[in-house]
């Protein structure tokens, strides 16, 4: 899977980059610098029929108002799901449907934060669906 973020706070990626949200290490994860609409970009090697969203914020780094937006590969984004996480600490999960889109490409958009400058910061990001066949 390939994934591309907006920012990395401070450019450093070796303590805040995209790949500890990912790690499954509760001590790790990805900061994104300050900014309007920070975003997650996942792509899959094949195409997978999406069931659930979950992510783990630091609370007060929380999207407020956010996206999901899929397409199959080389097409155009279209808009799944809007989700509004809770300002917290805890797991927060958001189902998407019960014939969730087949996509090979996800992004998700933090289009506002808990924080006054923007900032994101994601703990744990996983997608659960299946392989479509």
């Amino acid at each position: 899977m390939l994934n591309r973020v907006s920012s990395v706070l401070n450019r450093d990626v070796k303590q805040f980059g995209k790949q500890f949200m990912f790690d499954a290490n509760e001590e790790t994860c990805w900061n994104s610098d300050q900014g309007k609409s920070q975003w997650v970009v996942l792509e899959f090697p094949a195409p997978v029929r999406v069931s659930e969203l979950r992510v783990q914020f630091q609370g007060g780094f929380s999207g407020r108002s956010c996206t999901l937006e899929g397409c199959s590969k080389g097409g155009a984004l279209e808009r799944i799901l809007d989700f509004y996480p809770e300002d917290n600490n805890s797991l927060q999960s958001f189902p998407i449907s019960q014939d969730g889109p087949v996509v090979q490409k996800l992004k998700i958009v933090f289009e506002n934060s808990a924080d006054f400058f923007g900032r994101i910061i994601v703990y744990s990001l996983d997608i659960l669906g299946e392989r479509d066949l």
